[in-house]
């Protein structure tokens, strides 16, 4: 039966999963994106020095293995190149419209299909919907008092002002995580002066991330290599500091040793490292790749500030020490509402029931895409999906796959949709969240964990056994809804 589906994304997740449909059958696709075409994050984040933390040959689709990377962990311009030109390859870029913010999901239990609404007023209708928003899509300002009074410039690191000239400037930067790790070192040798604001320090890992020279761009082409290289990539490598991270007292220590060898080896100034150096155990939270930040730290021009922000004044930031800090332009390296996922978006399943009063006590869902009582919706990097070492990109070509086997289950039956039983929902959820018990993911707090100290965003275990896990939809743990009258206009 043919079978209307509707993505919400263009990133890296809504793109895979529109070429997985199509290879299969599915032919009647849309993809809607607010913004104004492919890329998702890749799209939005252009920020002075971004890319990405994973190396190339793993942080790309297996199917679409591309062997002229510039380098290990490419930069954001040619991560983005390669998603569109992927999307032109295999036709799907015509999918795709963009400037559409989704403001509602609604399921209509008579037709059995979805009701997608648009803030243009425009609906769509869809026997399935995947969520491909992902968790690092809405930029995170914290409310601090006096913003509105600040007479400078001020902008998010993922809302960059290309056309505000840093040379000169002085600059406060708020926030050090993974994007200012990797600006800051970037407009430091430009900006007059510049204070970075640091509420903890991170653990780091070197990354020089120098271009290939001539012979590992000819040994790369060689068949077999690249093959090669991302088996070991995910077995060997970035599945260690998972392990690290799974065993805190045991293998932890070693990646952590190596760690603080290599950042006391580049924390010169005393002072410096006093402030930078983190106090929490290794892997609780995201660690970084970087062999610039901390160097860049210890530059003449760039303080390093520990006193918590108070407010944000006309001239610049003032701290709880109260020292008035004088700039004329924030950057906010804050990061992302990572546990909002599609929200504010209105999604509304069978009974009226509404997500977000579903997830009132923290977003759940079966091996991260589906919840009880919204039929045939898929989310994928939902809940309990991000990975702290290894690529995104694995986990959203197995979640993929498993939407693509669970039409085609529905299809075989010749029901209307899927719904996932409550208490293999459940289920799920307990047996996640019982596999961080004693992991170094509940060693502190950080953004993998909601108010409640739920952690709502991370996967607890490897790469591999989500791939397992998701190899195809298991037919007992769903409800299988009949088809239901056809209105008109559906």
């Amino acid at each position: 039966m043919t079978r209307r589906v509707v993505i919400i994304g263009a990133g890296f997740g809504g793109i895979g999963a529109a070429i997985e449909l199509r290879a299969h059958g599915y032919t009647d696709v849309t993809i809607l994106d607010a913004a104004p075409g492919i890329g998702g994050t890749w799209l939005a984040n252009t920020y002075p020095g971004a890319a990405c933390d994973v190396p190339s040959h793993l942080y790309s689709y297996s199917f679409a293995q591309k062997r002229s990377w510039s380098r290990l962990c490419s930069p954001q311009e040619e991560i983005l190149e390669y998603l569109r030109n992927v999307a032109r390859e295999h036709s799907v870029d015509q999918l795709v419209r963009p400037n559409t913010k989704v403001t509602a999901c609604r399921w209509d239990d008579d037709a059995r299909l979805w009701r997608v609404a648009t803030e243009q007023g425009d609906e769509y209708t869809a026997d399935a919907v995947v969520i491909a928003t992902g968790q690092l899509a809405q930029p995170s300002i914290p409310n601090i008092p006096g913003r509105e009074d600040f007479a400078g410039k001020e902008f998010h690191s993922a809302e960059w002002d290309h056309e505000h000239d840093l040379t000169g400037r002085k600059v406060a930067v708020i926030g050090t995580g993974a994007s200012a790790v990797q600006f800051v070192p970037a407009i430091a040798p430009v900006v007059g002066r510049m204070s970075v604001f640091q509420r903890t320090g991170n653990w780091f890992l070197p990354r020089k991330n120098l271009p290939y020279p001539r012979s590992v761009q000819r040994l790369i082409k060689a068949p077999g290599v690249q093959k090669l290289r991302r088996w070991g990539l995910k077995r060997l490598y970035l599945e260690s500091l998972t392990l690290s991270i799974r065993h805190p007292r045991t293998v932890g220590p070693v990646l952590k040793l190596k760690s603080q060898i290599f950042m006391r080896h580049q924390l010169r100034d005393p002072e410096v490292r006093r402030k930078v150096w983190p106090d929490y155990t290794f892997g609780c939270k995201r660690v970084l790749f970087s062999s610039y930040w901390l160097p860049a730290l210890q530059r003449d021009n760039v303080e390093v500030v520990t006193d918590s922000v108070e407010r944000i004044e006309a001239d610049g930031v003032r701290t709880a020490d109260g020292r008035l800090h004088e700039v004329d332009t924030i950057i906010w390296g804050t990061g992302f509402r990572t546990t909002s996922f599609m929200f504010p978006m209105e999604v509304v399943g069978r009974e009226e029931r509404s997500l977000r009063e579903e997830w009132a006590d923290g977003p759940h869902a079966h091996l991260g895409m589906t919840v009880p009582g919204f039929p045939n919706l898929f989310v994928m990097y939902g809940p309990n999906t991000n990975t702290s070492g290894g690529s995104i990109i694995v986990y959203l070509e197995s979640q993929a796959r498993y939407v693509r086997t669970a039409l085609q289950e529905a299809d075989r039956r010749g029901a209307a949709a899927a719904d996932v039983r409550p208490e293999v929902e459940a289920a799920s959820d307990a047996e996640v969240q019982a596999r961080f018990e004693g992991t170094a993911w509940q060693a502190c707090d950080s953004w993998y964990r909601d108010e409640t100290g739920r952690i709502i965003t991370n996967w607890p275990g490897y790469m591999h056994e989500y791939e397992k896990a998701t190899e195809a939809i298991d037919p007992s743990e769903y409800l299988w809804l009949e088809p239901g009258e056809q209105k008109v206009g559906s």
